[in-house]
């Protein structure tokens, strides 16, 4: 039996996953269980938890090691798990030495994080059963917002290097990927720690130049009044940049935004996404929000709520707001647990009602659309289609959009070779 992993979290936790897999499997490792924690919610560490005492149930007599961001800020409660046999921190879990027959035998290896200075590019082949591959070109967060406990689980940031973000792309189309999501903690802050201090839109630029066979860049979650100048000529000028934005958005109200430490206010949030939807009219945007921060009334909900259409978002992830102990806003006024949750429903109504205009929108149009699975694949704007034909994972075929099937479109096939 190989190494298996678990993985919670966000897609930079889904990228070193498949760093780990790989120096696992090449230290030889088997029998081994490793579970890649989560700390943005209490609600992901208890499921963390609860997956770790099942497998051990399941599988009494294999190694159980715990990493991930849980792990990186509390490691004495999964050391203190008996299911748990080892305990690695985020800088720790990334090292091949690490894994295999000579690796450290301490039950914690946990380094202070906040000590890290750089960020290695971790080469991998590519990404287990996923038809697109992400890209680590940043680590940690130099900002505290009052909610967020991910910095102490992270450190500070710090970027990849261009070459090393080249290379690794290079070998990824290489190997057959046609599109790559670049990811981190922050990526907007990327740069000022590197010589030179490129911006993230000066990296994409030369990535782009050097690596012209890579058919679809993402981008992972962006701080809307971080964009530099090179990034917005990309938004208007370079096609292979999907028109999909990720706003890192939380809140609609200036005052919780405030409350919260945010760098943007509710007008910079409009004004992005105006001016990329002027730069790419066919720019849609998705958006984190919180519902039931500390001390929001229900003028404050009702603000962020308007801020849905304001902006123009159609992909929305909500999350009702979960106190973490260590954190400024665990000590404000908390928002009744109940209206947390109303309120949360009403955001993903909210979203449900933007997502059902936006398919209905997309209907007589065509799109590219990269297949995920034989009959399931997405288009440039992340719009899930229902394909009616099979699809090698990966292709990217000229779709017509003939339908609307609940949340996904409906696609006929008009030319079975890649775009």
């Amino acid at each position: 039996m190989s190494a298996d992993i678990v993985t919670f979290g966000c897609r930079l936790n889904t990228y070193e996953s498949e760093v780990m897999r790989e120096n696992a499997s090449a230290a030889g490792m088997t029998d081994t269980v490793i579970f890649n924690t989560c700390a943005v919610t209490s609600e992901a560490e208890r499921q963390a938890r609860q997956a770790i005492r099942k497998m051990r149930r399941e599988r009494p007599g294999a190694r159980i090691i715990v990493t991930g961001c849980a792990a990186q800020i509390d490691p004495a409660k999964y050391a203190a798990m008996p299911e748990v046999d080892q305990v690695l921190g985020n800088e720790e879990k990334l090292k091949p030495e690490s894994f295999g027959l000579t690796a450290p035998t301490e039950r914690v290896l946990v380094n202070d994080i906040m000590s890290v200075t750089e960020t290695a590019g971790h080469l991998i082949g590519g990404l287990e059963g996923r038809a697109r591959a992400f890209v680590q070109v940043q680590n940690g967060c130099d900002h505290r917002c009052t909610f967020c406990i991910i910095p102490y689980g992270r450190g500070n940031s710090r970027s990849v290097p261009i070459g090393e973000v080249v290379r690794q792309v290079r070998l990824l189309v290489r190997s057959g990927y046609n599109e790559v999501v670049l990811t981190g903690v922050d990526i907007t802050s990327y740069g000022p720690d590197l010589p030179g201090r490129p911006t993230l839109g000066q990296m994409i630029r030369r990535l782009l130049a050097q690596v012209p066979d890579l058919k679809r860049l993402r981008l992972s979650s962006l701080d809307p009044v971080e964009i530099d100048d090179d990034l917005w000529r990309l938004i208007a000028e370079e096609p292979r940049l999907m028109p999909h934005l990720h706003v890192s958005l939380q809140a609609g109200d200036d005052m919780v935004l405030k409350r919260m430490k945010r760098r943007h206010l509710r007008g910079d949030a409009i004004e992005f996404c105006r001016r990329a939807r002027d730069l790419r009219p066919d720019m849609v945007f998705g958006a984190d929000l919180i519902a039931g921060f500390p001390t929001e009334t229900d003028g404050m909900f009702e603000n962020t709520l308007r801020a849905v259409d304001e902006c123009g978002l159609t992909w929305l992830h909500i999350f009702p707001y979960s106190p973490r102990p260590g954190t400024p806003a665990a000590k404000m006024p908390q928002v009744d647990g109940g209206l947390r949750k109303e309120r949360a429903a009403r955001l993903r109504d909210a979203g449900a009602r933007a997502v059902g205009r936006f398919l209905a929108g997309r209907v007589g149009t065509h799109a590219a659309v990269l297949a995920e699975k034989e009959t399931i694949g997405r288009t440039e704007q992340f719009a899930e289609v229902r394909l009616d034909q099979p699809v090698e994972p990966g292709a990217i075929v000229r779709t017509a959009i003939i339908g609307v099937d609940g949340e996904h479109l409906v696609g006929r096939i008009e030319r079975s070779t890649s775009c």
